[in-house]
């Protein structure tokens, strides 16, 4: 008698998946892939990064900083505040890539941009100048992928993390309500 194999048991169910922890180690792994997706582009395809690029690299290195500590972390509350802070990294990445589309690009100037500022100031362009150091202004620098300018993939990575982030923390927040 054959018997068949039953994998459903094994996985989560479909709200687990969705979950503050299974959620938080796939923002783990959505933005490291950003990045490494990006240093390949860099070190391999030679696509230089400006400033505003090298800018969204550290918004997701922290984000999936806040996201491993999401998963790491037991209990519901600081969990929940790490995910609201990718929340707000993933506003703010959406911001920086939008800014570079629509005003960097534009920008011929010789003043110091705020992204150039941040760098220089946490000094990570010179602590590992492989991942932060800008190599060119974002007018040069500006490239398609697929016919769509670079920075619109990040701003749509940004984005898909945002929405499910806010999902997630909506169900998280319903299951510690007291009638739950």
């Amino acid at each position: 008698m054959k018997t068949a194999l039953n994998f459903s048991s094994r996985l989560p169910p479909p709200t687990a998946v969705f979950s503050g922890r299974w959620l938080s180690l796939a923002m783990l792994v959505c933005c490291l892939a950003a990045v490494a997706i990006a240093l390949v582009s860099q070190h391999v395809y030679d696509m230089q990064p400006c400033p505003w690029c090298v800018l969204q690299r550290a918004i997701f290195l922290v984000m999936a900083l806040a996201s491993g500590l999401a998963f790491a972390t037991p209990g519901r509350v600081l969990p929940l505040m790490f995910n609201a802070l990718v929340l707000l990294l993933s506003f703010a990445g959406a911001a920086t890539a939008l800014w570079q589309h629509f005003k960097a690009t534009n920008m011929l100037s010789c003043s110091l941009s705020l992204a150039e500022q941040w760098m220089s100031t946490s000094a990570l362009d010179r602590l590992v100048p492989a991942v932060f150091a800008p190599r060119t202004s974002c007018a040069d620098g500006a490239v398609d992928l697929l016919g769509i300018p670079y920075e619109f993939w990040s701003l749509a990575l940004f984005g898909v993390i945002g929405i499910a982030q806010a999902v997630a923390m909506v169900m998280a927040w319903r299951s510690m309500s007291p009638g739950s």
